[in-house]
């Protein structure tokens, strides 16, 4: 049912954690499942991603798709990790069940409200970023 990528992932999650002080937290949820991820993001001058750190309540998918989400936006610019998708989260864990693509769409969704946090926070403009509907925190 899951691939061996997402049990590693689920089993020892790589970046758990806050960020004190972060650059740009991004909350999101699913009513419909449970699932609430939030992502912090580090961001140096240069607009680059030093760390990325992730909590995340929801099933093990959720906690995969989190911490997989987190080691492709390290080191990317804040341009670089909005290119970061859902189908890109998917692709790095070798693939979700149907049921679970719900997931990688948090994930991006996630990555995305941090990156909006931090645009706000920083009164710059990212292009292509738009303002998150469904952010909960």
């Amino acid at each position: 049912m899951y691939s061996e990528k997402v049990m590693d992932h689920f089993n020892h999650p790589r970046n758990v954690g806050e960020i004190e002080e972060p650059s740009g937290v991004g909350t999101v949820g699913n009513a419909k499942c449970g699932d609430i991820m939030r992502i912090y993001l580090d961001i140096d001058e240069q607009g680059v991603i030093q760390d990325a750190k992730f909590k995340t309540f929801g099933c093990g998918a959720a906690v995969a798709t989190s911490s997989m989400a987190t080691e492709l936006v390290k080191g990317k610019t804040v341009q670089e990790a909005l290119t970061v998708t859902n189908k890109a989260v998917m692709e790095a864990l070798d693939g979700l069940p149907p049921v679970k693509v719900h997931c990688s769409l948090l994930a991006e969704e996630a990555i995305h409200a941090a990156l909006w946090d931090y645009a706000q926070k920083h009164h710059i403009v990212i292009d292509g970023l738009k303002e998150p509907v469904a952010d909960i925190g």
